[in-house]
């Protein structure tokens, strides 16, 4: 059985190969060589230009208050140390440092916000989308002077170059883009590892555990693992009809996984996100472990269970699947 523990990664990734529309402008090039990232990073004002999922937006920078709803972009500004004014904190795993900082105006959950708290946080910034993307009308509302910026992965797009088109339009808007650079090299060499390490035909199952229960993640559906089985060509188990993208998983008996006789079980344990401190809480490796079902299934036979880092659930950052695919390369490398 892999599993490992929740870490942070560093800076990250090249944008220039992305094809984003992407510039600086402000400040004279003779002043301060504005529209470099090493000008931003000196602190010099301007506007930057970019491409969200709304189309082009023009960003004052530094933006002088910055308010972040988007799950995906959490860990990045943390990590780069992107000062905050209001957040999602209720939604933010422990292992984001803003959920427990009360300088930072908490905005609540998706399901209870208080959208009008952004009001006092008078930002000039709003990174929203994921499961804030449904209220983005509310903040031109309640913001209406902030440039609000969404770069969540889109349903329509490869999930993999979504991640690398988010964190490069950040290191833009924060000078950080020799960081962002990183983090996206980081995470090609990860996925390149995995290309490498699958030997085509293990079969492959991909599963949640939330509340008890181990449901079934269709190939191609969702944005955990689903995507995961055309990006590295993974064989499925199991096919079903009609499959869902639902965060719980959809309802196939384990009898029925443990009768598709998977190779590898990849699983994202939802309730380690969001319910580890609840007493009637069951980690995904235990559910898996106890499974009589599941027992003689070759993927617990033999160890060929790799687990997503626990916070995956509310934490969808290009680290987090940085970390995963290294983690699943060294699985599969460990049995070729």
């Amino acid at each position: 059985m892999t599993t490992f523990p929740r870490r942070h990664f560093g800076a990250l990734s090249a944008a220039g190969a992305l094809g984003l529309i992407l510039s600086a402008c402000g400040a004279s090039a003779g002043e301060s060589g504005a529209g470099s990232g090493d000008s931003a990073e000196a602190g010099a004002a301007g506007t930057v230009e970019i491409e969200d999922n709304h189309g082009a937006q023009s960003i004052q920078t530094p933006p002088s208050s910055v308010v972040a709803t988007d799950n995906s972009t959490f860990e990045t500004l943390d990590t780069w140390g992107v000062t905050l004014t209001a957040a999602a904190r209720a939604l933010m795993p422990p292992t984001i440092g803003y959920r427990d900082d009360e300088s930072v105006i908490d905005l609540g959950n998706h399901r209870e916000p208080d959208l009008e708290a952004v009001v006092a946080a008078e930002p000039t910034l709003i990174i929203n989308g994921g499961r804030f993307a449904q209220y983005r009308e509310d903040f031109l509302k309640y913001a209406p002077d902030a440039a609000i910026v969404e770069v969540d992965p889109r349903d329509d797009q490869p999930y993999a170059e979504e991640l690398k088109r988010g964190v490069t339009v950040l290191g833009q808007i924060f000078a950080k883009e020799t960081e962002a650079e990183q983090l996206v090299s980081d995470f090609d060499a990860a996925i390149e590892r995995v290309q490498a390490a699958y030997n085509g035909t293990d079969t492959i199952m991909a599963v949640n555990t939330s509340g008890g229960e181990i449901g079934y993640i269709a190939p191609g559906n969702g944005r955990t693992l689903g995507w995961t089985f055309e990006q590295f060509g993974f064989a499925p188990a199991l096919e079903v009809e009609g499959a869902s993208d639902d965060h719980e998983g959809d309802d196939i008996s384990v009898e029925a996984i443990a009768d598709s006789n998977p190779t590898w079980i990849l699983v994202m344990d939802r309730d380690a996100a969001v319910a580890a401190d609840d007493p009637e809480y069951s980690p995904a490796n235990e559910l898996l472990d106890s499974s009589d079902a599941l027992a003689g299934v070759t993927a617990v036979a033999e160890g060929n269970i790799v687990y997503m880092p626990t916070d995956t659930y509310t934490n969808e950052s290009i680290q987090t699947f940085t970390e995963y695919f290294q983690s699943l390369a060294d699985a599969f490398e460990a049995k070729a």
